[in-house]
C-alpha cells in the first residue's frame, strides 16, 4: 500500500476524476454505463474514458462488460483497504480519534424498531415514478410506512397520465403533488427512516445529507413520462412501471425490518433494485 496510496490521493486530487469517484459512489453498487457518467458530467466520451482510466489503473474503479455496453463502479474492497491504511495509520486504530467507518449495529438493528418508518422516494420532476412510489407504498403498508416524494427540479403539477392510472387502480390522489427536497429539509422535516432514488437523473445528481443516516438505495427505471406513440402506447409506459415499482414496494414491505442489521438491510434494499435492472440489462 505505500506505492498504492500516493497514487490513489494524486488521482483523487484531479477535481474532474473526484467527480467521476464521487458520482460512482453515489451509484454504487450499480454498474453505470460511460456515456450516463459522461452525459451527468458532462464530459466528452474521451475525457471521460482518460478519467476512467485512470481511476481503474490507481485500483479505485473496476469496469465489467454486460453484454455490448462497457459499465463502471466502485471497487469497494479497494476502497476500504485504502481507507483502513490511513485511518489505522492515522489513529493506530483508537476509535475515540478516528470513528469507525462502518455503521453501528451490525449485530442488531435496534434503531430500526419503530410503530412507522417514514420513506421518500426521489426523482428528477416528482410528477410520475416517485408520485406512483408514494401512492403504492401508501396504499399496500400505509399501516408500517410513512410515505413521502420529492424531486430535484419538480414539475408543476403531477402528470396526468400517473393521476388517470393511479384512479383506475383505486388510489387517493388528493394528497399528491410535485415538491422540491427543500421542502424535507430544515429542523421541522421528518427524519427519513429510508431514501430511494427512482430514476437515474435523480441518482446522479448530489442530494441533501439526510439526518440520522437513513438506509438509501437507488431503484432506477425508465421514465414513463418519456414515452412516444399512442395515447395506448403511453399508458402501457405507466402500467409497467406502477407494476416494476408495485413489485419493489412489496418485496421491501415484507422484510423484517425490525431484525435485521443494517449491513443485511442495505444489501437486501439494493438487491430489490438490482433485481429487474438486470433483466432487462
Amino acid at each position: 500500500m505505500e506505492r498504492e496510496i500516493p497514487a490513489r490521493l494524486a488521482i483523487l486530487g484531479h477535481p474532474q476524476r473526484l467527480a467521476v469517484f464521487r458520482l460512482l459512489m453515489r451509484r454504487y453498487p450499480d454498474r453505470v454505463p460511460a456515456g450516463e457518467l459522461a452525459a451527468a458530467l458532462g464530459l466528452k466520451p474521451s475525457t471521460l474514458s482518460a478519467y476512467l482510466s485512470a481511476l481503474g489503473r490507481a485500483g479505485l474503479v473496476r469496469q465489467e462488460r454486460i453484454g455490448t455496453s462497457l459499465r463502471y463502479a466502485i471497487d469497494m474492497a479497494e476502497l476500504r483497504r485504502t481507507f483502513d491504511y490511513l485511518l489505522l495509520d492515522c489513529c493506530r486504530g483508537r476509535p475515540e480519534l478516528c470513528p469507525p467507518l462502518h455503521f453501528p449495529s451490525t449485530n442488531g438493528n435496534s434503531e430500526m424498531k419503530k410503530d412507522k418508518y417514514k420513506v421518500l422516494f426521489i426523482c428528477t420532476g416528482n410528477s410520475a415514478r416517485s408520485i406512483l412510489a408514494e401512492a403504492i407504498l401508501r396504499r399496500e403498508a400505509g399501516d408500517r410506512f410513512e410515505a413521502h416524494s420529492a424531486g430535484t427540479r419538480p414539475r408543476p403539477a403531477v402528470n396526468p397520465l400517473a393521476l388517470a392510472l393511479l384512479e383506475r387502480q383505486g388510489h387517493d390522489v388528493s394528497t399528491l403533488r410535485p415538491k422540491t427536497l427543500a421542502a424535507y429539509e430544515g429542523p421541522e422535516a421528518p427524519r427519513f427512516d429510508f431514501v430511494f432514488t427512482v430514476c437515474d437523473q435523480a441518482a446522479n445528481e448530489e442530494c441533501p445529507v439526510w439526518p440520522g443516516q437513513p438506509v438509501s438505495a437507488h431503484w432506477g427505471l425508465p421514465d414513463p413520462a418519456a414515452a412516444e406513440g399512442t395515447d395506448a402506447e403511453k399508458m402501457l409506459a405507466f402500467q409497467t412501471a406502477y407494476r416494476t415499482l408495485r413489485n419493489r414496494i412489496l418485496a421491501f414491505a415484507a422484510l423484517p425490518l425490525a431484525t435485521l442489521d443494517r449491513l443485511s438491510l442495505q444489501r437486501a434494499v439494493d438487491e430489490i433494485g438490482r433485481a429487474e435492472t438486470q433483466e432487462r440489462a
